[in-house]
């Protein structure tokens, strides 16, 4: 918790990691994904966050249809079909500081129930985000964000913390957590990251990494949180 408030300077070199994960999904929405290996497009995602300036990259998570199911999956073989929705979560360090983001993303058209409950995500998401305010407890963002989707009958299917703090490393406190009775301050940086994972099927993550201001909350991630369609 030592580390947990940033300075300016600190806050500047999150925000800079933040923009340069956003650069990297912005080329990698743009790559083939269907009959590829979910590896191929990690190392894809992998170069791109080193070209825009990662001397680390901790994480290219790619789950694809059945395996986005997982929220810890490691992108594998499996092959990418066209219809699949395909969960990306990456990051690394970049000047000594993280970055971290999810988007999820569909190659081709997607059906109206992938539809709905990646509207539900990105709602909980912004839920999360919302309640986001100093002196607000830790734990008050994760139910937030959980009241949404525990609303929509999928509360089963979110199956993780909404956050974790991130700084010199990609986690670490305060944690956005059932429990965690730690108010927020100005300057913490966490991440806001609801998802539902349905096995067998499908999942949705969409992260962000805020920052509590004076009077709320600032996102550090600025690409579009609604799906995005893939080749």
């Amino acid at each position: 918790m030592l580390r947990a408030v940033k300075d300016a300077s600190e806050l500047e070199l999150l925000a800079a990691a933040g923009a340069a994960a956003d650069a990297a999904f912005e080329e990698i929405r743009k790559v083939p994904f269907g009959g590829r290996r979910e590896s191929e497009v990690a190392a894809d995602l992998a170069g791109l966050l080193r070209g825009f300036g990662h001397s680390q990259v901790d994480f290219t998570i790619v789950a694809s249809g059945p395996n986005g199911a997982n929220p810890h999956h490691e992108a594998g073989d499996r092959v990418i079909e066209r219809g699949d929705m395909v969960v990306l979560d990456f990051g690394g360090l970049r000047d000594g500081y993280g970055s971290d983001t999810s988007r999820t993303v569909h190659v081709g058209e997607p059906t109206d129930e992938e539809r709905r409950v990646h509207d539900l995500v990105r709602e909980a998401q912004e839920a999360g985000f919302r309640a986001v305010r100093p002196g607000v407890a830790c734990q008050e963002v994760d139910r937030a964000a959980r009241a949404v989707i525990d609303a929509a009958g999928y509360g089963e299917y979110f199956i993780h913390r909404t956050g974790h703090g991130i700084g010199v490393t990609t986690h670490e406190p305060p944690y956005m957590i059932e429990g965690e009775e730690q108010p927020l301050v100005p300057g913490m940086c966490f991440s806001v990251e609801p998802g539902v994972y349905l096995p067998g099927r499908f999942g949705v993550r969409i992260e962000d990494i805020v920052t509590v201001t004076e009077d709320g909350g600032r996102r550090l991630n600025g690409t579009t949180r609604e799906m995005v369609i893939v080749e």
